[in-house]
Parts: structure tokens; sequence; C-alpha cells
């Protein structure tokens, strides 16, 4: 069984050449935090180097998000930005090519440094760029997942959190959102995703049931709970964390909980199932993400795969005086 719980999110804006430093620096520090072998933690520093460079020679508005990897063993670094987009993907990441007359190793050097790289650019969502760094061995996932946690702005822990657990090619994932912000709400966060990792593969109701008693001399949560299965996912929630289920042609199903707090008043748990196509992603998020995203959704972002697309939605859609999570799920490998 592979699981992971809530990490870290650093947020680091890219908006001054003295930026980029920092960036480096906080990407060092995390990799070595992670007890990363060998030197990881200087390639997780170039990286995130090389990254926020680009948003500064080319970009305005831009991030990183660095954090160890959720789900899979590795550390991730994504930038954001909202800049014009590259005209040419390709010819950005051949060594060398430079529009602003410097050495141009920049984006070519990071997609050589990453176990996996993922970039996607255009005029409307500007440019987004993934780089996981991995020990060897490290463990794989049977679907992409992205996600990402960041507390309101003015505090040190968020009170959102999320859990993904997966056997046997079903991934089982947990959202949750601690009433209010702050030290308490991060408590009942991270009780529940202790209740929910010590039996994550029981039916959801029961974990809901499970998590209500958990709860109760906590401040209470917003919670759902989704399965995904090939071909099938199942959503419990109560609360205002919403699913959203899409393709490239659009979204397919926006689900959102019963009324009522985990640990205080909790519904009859009911589970709502739908279809899933081989292509289909799942978006779970608390309401620090604006739901409003979902309605006017254009290819350019149903088509980002998951990490990008979380980045993406905490980019540009994040309610900043809130806790934000975003957790993001890609079609099964053994679906496509």
């Amino acid at each position: 069984m592979n699981t992971g719980s809530t990490v870290r999110t650093l947020h680091i804006a890219i908006d001054h050449p003295s930026a980029v430093q920092s960036a480096a620096d906080q990407a060092r520090s995390l990799a070595t935090a992670c007890a990363m072998p060998g030197a990881l933690p200087d390639q997780a520093a170039v990286l995130a180097s090389e990254l926020a460079s680009n948003i500064i020679k080319h970009a305005r508005n831009g991030a990183l998000f660095v954090q160890r990897s959720p789900l899979v063993g590795g550390m991730d670094v994504v930038a954001v930005d909202s800049g014009p987009g590259m005209r040419d993907i390709g010819l950005s990441l051949r060594d060398g090519y430079s529009t602003t007359k410097t050495m141009g190793a920049g984006l070519g050097a990071a997609r050589r440094i990453a176990t996996d790289f993922a970039i996607r650019s255009n005029a409307e969502l500007g440019t987004l760029a993934h780089a996981r760094i991995a020990p060897p061995g490290a463990a794989r996932s049977a679907g992409a997942t992205g996600a990402l946690c960041l507390p309101a702005d003015g505090e040190d822990a968020s009170g959102d959190g999320y859990a993904v657990a997966e056997q046997d090619g079903i991934r089982t994932a947990l959202v949750i959102d601690g009433l209010g912000h702050g030290p308490e709400a991060a408590a009942a966060t991270q009780r529940a995703e202790r209740t929910f990792l010590a039996h994550p593969h029981a039916p959801l109701a029961e974990i809901m049931t499970a998590l209500h008693k958990a709860l109760r001399h906590t401040r209470g949560a917003a919670v759902a709970a989704l399965r995904v299965a090939p071909g099938r996912a199942e959503y419990c929630g109560v609360g205002n964390v919403r699913a959203v289920t899409l393709t490239s042609e659009g979204v397919n199903h926006q689900l959102t909980g019963q009324a009522g707090i985990v640990g205080y008043t909790l519904p009859t748990p009911r589970s709502r199932f739908v279809d899933l196509t081989p292509h289909t992603s799942v978006v779970l998020h608390t309401d620090g993400i604006d739901h409003r995203w979902a309605y006017a959704a254009t290819a350019a972002r149903l088509t980002l795969p998951p990490a990008l697309l979380a980045a993406s939605l905490a980019h540009t859609h994040r309610r900043r005086r809130d806790d934000a999570t975003v957790l993001a799920l890609g079609p099964h490998l053994g679906m496509r």
C-alpha cells in the first residue's frame, strides 16, 4: 500500500531578481530536511534557480511552489506565471537558445536534471513547469497526483489538509477543511489524516463515521472522501469540499458535500457514484479555491497534467484570506 498525507507547500513569489537566490536556498533547505541523498539538495537548488530565472526574464506575476512530492518519493518544484507564453516550447528547451542574450541553459538544464519534467505554455495561462527530483527506486503511483496545501495569508499553519492511499490500483483520497484557521484547525485536520490512514480502504461511509468520532473534541471539519477505481469514482462528503470530474472536453460533474460538520453534526453518510472515462481527471478542493473556476474552464486548463492543474488553480483562483488545498488525480494508468 502506498500512502501520503499533507506536506507543507512553500509559496515563493518571484517578483524581483533577488527571489531567484532565495528560491534556490529554500529548495536546497527543504531537500536537505527531506533527507534527499547525495547531490539531490544541490540539484533541487539548481531546478528552483533555473525555473525562477526563467520567470524573471520572460514573465510577470510568477511564483514557485516547492514541496515534498505527494504519494510518490521525491521533491517537486512547480513554476507558474502570467506571462505571454512561449511560441515554441521545443525550441526554448534547447541548450543555447535564448531570447534575452543569456547562455540559454535554463529550461534545458532543468529538464536534464529532473526525474520527471512537464511544461505547458500558452497566452491564456502563461507558462507552467513541473520538475520532480527523486532518488533511484523512489515509489511510483498508478496515476499522476498533484496537490498543494497553502495557509491563509498571515498564518504559519494551514487548517486544510489531504491524505491519499493507493492499493491494487485503487486510490482513496481525503481532503479536510478544519473550521477556522491556525493551530486548532490544523490539529483537527491532522487528527483526521491519522484516523483515515489507519484504515484508508474501509467503506467511505465507515471512514466518515470514524472521522466524526475522532473529531468530537476538536473544532470539527468539512471533509470529502473520494475513491477512484478504473471506470468509476465514489464521493462521500460533508461540508464545502468540492469534487470536480473533467476531461479535455469539459467539466462533467461537480459534487458538494451534505450539510453538517464532521465532529459535531454528521448526517447519515451518503455516497454518490460517477462513471469515469479512460481520460477523466478528478479535482478535490477546499473553499480556499474559488469554485467558479469550473464554470468557465477552458481546454488549456482542462488538459493540464495534475501537478500543473493544481498549481494553476492555486495561482489564479486562490482566496488568500483562507487556507487553500487542491488535490488533482489524473487518469488511472491502466485505463489509458
